[in-house]
């Protein structure tokens, strides 16, 4: 890891954009005093001030350019709330200065741009984590422990997942976040990146790093008039030796959803939302309500986890949900995709990956 200041806190962190939503989880998190936010990079000043005024921040904080900010406050680690385009950018400027970066899901709009990320975070020595919702839902560690530890499921054979929302104008989002979420080259696409990902992520860490062996997948325009430029519906399908995962990702849904449904070989977990595990074992037994697993406290939120690994050279374990690993293989899996969509035909991977 670059140079940190040791095991003294808080971590010094520098907030690139306000232009993601996301952002409002930093903004209004309660002070634990494992970090503090030096600066913020955001050159429209309407919407500064707006969230200054919303979060209590003073607009000395905020400053027109990243160059800026690193310059008058030495942050130690950066989370970028930007356009998933600019992640890269980010890196770019931060890694050589041995700066640590946090991005929010996906890691980056395709696996060419994330590729050179890993490669200068590698080549400078700095963490690149990538924070999801999910990442700190308890029933999502619980599931993980289930199928890893006690073997209580058996062999996964089919894992579905259900995310997404009604759509981004439909909730309400704000324009600075909506121009570039629904436009394919700042997000690389539509429903398919943004709520793709989760099961990709989620997927990767259940089976310990396996690649899938192909990648089908369908996108649809449901609200041309609305999403113009970009899918609002997506189904991908991943075939594993012994599993078969089905990601829906969809700007359609009647209601937010963000959920989990496992079936192996010795019963099944259902996790329809942060908080729940829903438990039945083979054959007509009945359900049974679990309780979650609650995150050890250091590593339950993304914020915490930064700075325990940059103050404390924390290393995450293998594969991961914030790891480079895990989602550099997430923007494989996008890839593949998003290039099964547009050929009409599945991917195998080992093909694909070898002709790319």
């Amino acid at each position: 890891m670059a140079d940190s200041p040791g095991k003294d806190g808080p971590l010094r962190v520098g907030v690139v954009g306000l232009v993601h939503t996301h952002v409002h989880w930093i903004l209004g998190r309660e002070d634990k005093g494992d970090i503090t936010i030096v600066g913020i990079v955001e050159p429209n000043r309407e919407l500064a001030e707006k969230y200054a005024a919303q979060h209590g921040f003073s607009m000395d904080l905020v400053y027109d350019t990243l160059e800026e900010m690193v310059t008058a406050t030495e942050p130690q680690a950066v989370t970028a709330f930007n356009t998933i385009y600019d992640h890269l950018e980010t890196v770019k400027y931060c890694a050589p200065k041995g700066i640590h970066v946090m991005v929010e899901k996906p890691l980056a709009v395709s696996f060419e741009h994330a590729e050179e990320m890993a490669r200068l975070a590698n080549k400078h020595q700095i963490a690149l984590l990538t924070n999801y919702e999910t990442s700190w839902y308890p029933s999502t560690h619980t599931a993980y422990t289930l199928l890893q530890g006690s073997g209580s499921v058996g062999t996964p054979r089919k894992i579905v997942f259900h995310t997404g929302h009604q759509g981004p104008e439909e909730i309400g989002v704000n324009k600075e976040f909506l121009e570039w979420l629904t436009d394919p080259v700042l997000n690389g696409g539509g429903a398919l990146t943004d709520f793709g990902c989760y099961g990709a992520n989620i997927t990767t860490w259940l089976l310990n790093g396996e690649a899938p062996l192909s990648v089908s997948c369908t996108t649809q325009q449901f609200k041309p008039a609305k999403y113009p430029d970009v899918e609002d519906e997506a189904t991908i399908i991943l075939t594993y030796p012994d599993t078969q995962v089905i990601i829906q990702a969809s700007w359609n849904w009647p209601h937010a959803v963000k959920d989990m449904e496992i079936y192996g070989t010795m019963g099944s977990l259902r996790c329809p939302d942060g908080n729940t595990v829903i438990s039945r074992k083979a054959g007509d037994k009945p359900e049974q309500l679990l309780q979650p697993q609650l995150l050890p406290q250091g590593t339950d939120d993304p914020f915490s986890l930064l700075a325990k690994v940059v103050l404390e050279d924390y290393q995450l374990p293998e594969f991961d949900l914030s790891s480079l690993e895990n989602n550099l293989l997430v923007m494989q899996i996008l890839e593949a995709a998003k290039a099964s969509a547009a050929r009409g035909e599945t991917i195998y991977w080992n093909k694909f990956f070898t002709e790319e």
